[in-house]
Order: C-alpha cells, then sequence, then structure tokens
C-alpha cells in the first residue's frame, strides 16, 4: 500500500516488516577519486522514474555517482538482505519501523548530524535506538473515515438529521447514530449504504487487520503508557473495535456474505460513485479517487471513532513506513557522500520539487513548508493537526508478525461472515500476539 501526507504533520511515525538475520556483511566501496559514492536501495516502485531523474541531475550537478535500485513490489526485505552482503553495498536503504530496524540495527549509522535530522520539524518521529537516531521518515501519511461532503450535505437537509454539521461527528455514538439514519434513509439519499465495503481480498484487508486494529491498541498502548513492542497485549478495548466493525458491516454498500471477494478498488468505486458516504482510507487514496471522477471539494476526512471515553479530542492517525538509514558499513567517503545527497533532497529546489510534486510525497522537513498540496485529504490532515486534537500514532508498527495480521484478517472474516465468533477475533488478537511475538524473540 503506497501512502503519503503534508509537512505540516510531520508527528508520529512507525511501521512494522520483518526479515531474518543475516549471515553476511557486506560493505560498500567509494569512487577512486576520493568523492564517494551513493547507492540507494528504493522502497517505492512509483516513484523510481523520479528518483532516477534526481540521481542523474546531481550527478550532472556535483560529480558524484548516484546509483537508484528499486525492489520490485513486496520484496525490499529480501531484495535488501542479498544487496547489503555484497562489496558495492547500499549505502542508503529503507526501514519502515522499530520491528523491521531490529533485523538492521548492525547496519545502521548515527544520522543525528545530517540534514534530514536537522529539518525535522518535530525530531520526536524520529527512530532512535537510546539517543542514537538511527532511521528519518521522510513521508508521512495520515488515514481516517472519508467523507463524502456532499452526500452529508444532503443527509444534513434531510427531515429528522442527527446532526447540523459534520463537525458533530465527534464520537463514536453519533457516528453511529447518523450511519444508521443514512442506511435507513438511503432510498432518499440514492446511496447503496452508509459505508463502502469491508473488503477482505488482499488489496483491502489491510484496512481492518491493520489500520483499524491499530486504533484499540492505541487506546491499550496509550493507557498502560506502552512505548515498545510488548511480549503480550490485553485486548483491553476489543469491545470497541467489534462495535465499528459490526458498524462498518451493517451500515455497508455490500452485504457480509460478499466480502471475501470484495477488493480495494470495489471500495474505491462505490465511493467515487457516490454509493456510499463513509470510505475507511487514508491521503494516499486520493490520486484513484481523482482518477475515478471525484473533485477536490466533495472530499473530507474525520477520525476515526470506536467509543473511547474522551475520543472527542481524538484527531487522525498518522505516521510514516518510510525512514531512511545510512549503511554504516560503507566507507567513510560513501558515508559522506550519502549524508551530502540528502541534504541536496531536502534542501534544494530540484530535490524539494521531486519529493513534492513528482514523487507526490508529504514530508516531515522544515523546507518543505512552503511546499502546498492539492490533496484535499492532506489538507483535512493539516486541518486537523492545526486543530489541537491528538492525533493517533501508528501503533500497527508493533505487531509482532505479517502472521498475525493474517490470523486476524481470517478471524475477522469469518466472524462477518457469520462462519465463526468474536471469541476467535479476540484469540488470534491476544494468544497470536504472544505466539507471534515469542517465535520472533
Amino acid at each position: 500500500m503506497n501512502r503519503t501526507i503534508k509537512t505540516a504533520v510531520g508527528m508520529i511515525a512507525i511501521a512494522a516488516m520483518s526479515v531474518g538475520t543475516l549471515a553476511a556483511c557486506g560493505s560498500s566501496s567509494s569512487s577512486d577519486d576520493g568523492k564517494g559514492k551513493v547507492y540507494y536501495l528504493n522502497f517505492k516502485p512509483e516513484a523510481n522514474d523520479a528518483w532516477q531523474k534526481l540521481a542523474k541531475e546531481y550527478t550532472k550537478k556535483t560529480g558524484v555517482e548516484v546509483k537508484v535500485q528499486t525492489a520490485a513490489s513486496n520484496t525490499y526485505e529480501q531484495t535488501l538482505k542479498s544487496e547489503i552482503a555484497k562489496s558495492e553495498a547500499p549505502t542508503l536503504f529503507q526501514v519502515n519501523g522499530p520491528v523491521g530496524y531490529q533485523n538492521w540495527k548492525n547496519y545502521t549509522a548515527d544520522m543525528s548530524d545530517t540534514e534530514p535530522y536537522k529539518q525535522l520539524i518535530d525530531k520526536s518521529v524520529a527512530l532512535k535506538d537510546g539517543d542514537k537516531v538511527v532511521g528519518i521518515p521522510y513521508a508521512m501519511e495520515t488515514y481516517g473515515l472519508i467523507y463524502n461532503k456532499d452526500l452529508l450535505a444532503k443527509y444534513i437537509a434531510t427531515g429528522g438529521a442527527k446532526i447540523a454539521s459534520v463537525d458533530d461527528i465527534d464520537n463514536f455514538d453519533t457516528l453511529k447514530a447518523v450511519a444508521d439514519d443514512m442506511q435507513a434513509k438511503k432510498d432518499e439519499l440514492g446511496i447503496k449504504g452508509a459505508f463502502t465495503s469491508a473488503g477482505f481480498d488482499s488489496s483491502s484487508d489491510w484496512r481492518f487487520k491493520t489500520h483499524l486494529a491499530n486504533l484499540p491498541l492505541y487506546y491499550e498502548f496509550k493507557k498502560d503508557k506502552v512505548t515498545e513492542q510488548p511480549a503480550t497485549v490485553k485486548g483491553t478495548y476489543l469491545p470497541q473495535y467489534k462495535q465499528i466493525f459490526d458498524l462498518y458491516l451493517k451500515d455497508s454498500t455490500t452485504e457480509p456474505t460478499q466480502l471475501s471477494s470484495k477488493t480495494g478498488d470495489d471500495a474505491t468505486s462505490e465511493f467515487s460513485l457516490g454509493e456510499a458516504a463513509f470510505y475507511q482510507n487514508g491521503t494516499w487514496a486520493w490520486s484513484d479517487l481523482q482518477k475515478n471522477g471525484m473533485k477536490a471539494d466533495s472530499v473530507g476526512m474525520i477520525p476515526i471513532y470506536i467509543g473511547v471515553k474522551g475520543e472527542e479530542k481524538q484527531g487522525l492517525a498518522t505516521g510514516s513506513e518510510n525512514y531512511w538509514c545510512i549503511n554504516d558499513k560503507a566507507s567513510d567517503a560513501d558515508k559522506k557522500a550519502t549524508k551530502d545527497f540528502l541534504k541536496w533532497v531536502v534542501t534544494d529546489e530540484d530535490g524539494i520539487k521531486a519529493l513534492s510534486s513528482d514523487m507526490g510525497l508529504t514530508t516531515p522537513f522544515k523546507s518543505f513548508n512552503d511546499v502546498k498540496s492539492d490533496n484535499p485529504l492532506t489538507q483535512a490532515a493539516v486541518e486537523d493537526q492545526n486543530s489541537g486534537k491528538t492525533a493517533v500514532s501508528w501503533n500497527f508498527t508493533m505487531m509482532p508478525s505479517e502472521e498475525w495480521k493474517n490470523q486476524l484478517g481470517s478471524a475477522l472474516l469469518e466472524y462477518a461472515q457469520g462462519t465463526g465468533d468474536w471469541n476467535a477475533v479476540k484469540t488470534a488478537f491476544v494468544d497470536g500476539w504472544k505466539t507471534e511475538y515469542d517465535a520472533a524473540h
């Protein structure tokens, strides 16, 4: 899944990826002229062309060789494992959070003296190991409930509407009252359901087994003051997880029995066609919605409310899955060359344009403060941050494994289809966490 947000939203960052321990130890060799060189192993296939262009431009200006290799989709960790063991290893690579970092901690140089770290609006978003800065997020993302402004306005104009403005939706009870009423009035409103389909095809299920599951984790970790990946979880807020998921199922465009085959494209289409008023997704979804004909002034985003006390002050979920790391085993010349390249990327006009316009990324750097986004979801994220609400951190970054997510997703689907019960979801969530954590440690 590809996703991004805006400068001003620079806060909270973390994500999760894992790979086996490396047996080999690679290092890169510097160029003969002593300038050093850069080898960036890029995570985002959709940004490859822009990175290649940027690398050529930098080499043209400085004479420093910059090589960019892009891993195929869903192969980054495997590719990194292979490349970093070579003599010409990447000098710049990515991890997507503290869990993934554990696999590469022996390869990460301290980045506290780099320009990207100095340019961070909020230095707390950096990935740290003690006092050592080991990763810098360069793309921020936000998700919540995307809503159709036109449909909400049409609903508010109906007799007996539960709200006078979308601003009135600041807790689960109000969200449920609105969704239930819209579902009851779906013929009048010309919609198929309040929410798009909660599809469990692989292109869609991450929205519920990862992003939605982040909410009960966020509140549990906040309550228990958990700051590092725990060996166990309690599932304290699973009842709230259940009630928001139940709402998605009940007030939906789609019968629960059809969810196994429903895709992310289906949900995007339903929302774009005005068949649903709410769509759980993030800032990255705008490009697809725009391609489907939606207008920027018809789209907004509100937080996902699950029914926790005090959630009226809760904001959108903001974080990152994209951290730059410098290979500590590279030569001193190559490490300096890599730091110089990153400085240019985040401060030079060409670099800023490449990241913000060509790649469409939302960055957490002060040097991007004047960059404006035409993404209405990014604008909503900025407004949310400026409102003073507390952003929801990306605690799914601490999920112990992909298998944990898959087991949770399977249990959610069985529950949705009526072939399983909620106890199986609780088991996958709580017991599955310990099992997967123990397996990794």
